[in-house]
């Protein structure tokens, strides 16, 4: 079972993608800002992170770029989902660490496809490494 977080300052965005995403084998947290975001990653053991860019308190950007500084957290997967549809600011969220990008509204099914997705690689990885270690 898979952990994943979505943060979003919007519960309607949380909600939904809490109801979609149960369907699968994830355990579901969530955070209405990214200071709570932090928190729960602190905590919890968090295997993927959807968030929003624009929130209060700290935004998505700044959120993406601190976790993935920190050797700790820096292996999590996380998902920017926003408003901002530009290439400019997709640019600016993959700068900042984000392994995918992905534009509101969005096709959900094509979300929990890229979130299985990186969450296979990122297990595929820890199997391929620690079989070199031992």
């Amino acid at each position: 079972m898979y952990n994943i977080l979505i943060c979003d300052d919007q519960p309607d965005i949380v909600n939904a993608l809490k109801i979609y995403l149960s369907m699968g084998d994830y355990r579901l947290f969530e955070a209405y800002t990214g200071r709570q975001a932090v928190e729960l990653v602190q905590k919890e053991e968090i295997h993927l992170i959807l968030m929003d860019i624009m929130m209060p308190e700290m935004d998505g950007l700044e959120l993406c770029s601190n976790i993935k500084k920190d050797i700790r957290y820096s292996h999590i997967p996380i998902i920017l989902l926003t408003a901002k549809a530009s290439e400019e600011h997709q640019l600016e969220g993959l700068e900042t660490g984000a392994d995918d990008y992905i534009t509101k509204p969005f096709n959900i099914s094509q979300l929990e496809a890229r979130c299985r997705n990186l969450l296979e690689k990122r297990q595929r990885m820890r199997r391929k490494y620690s079989r070199s270690i031992a």
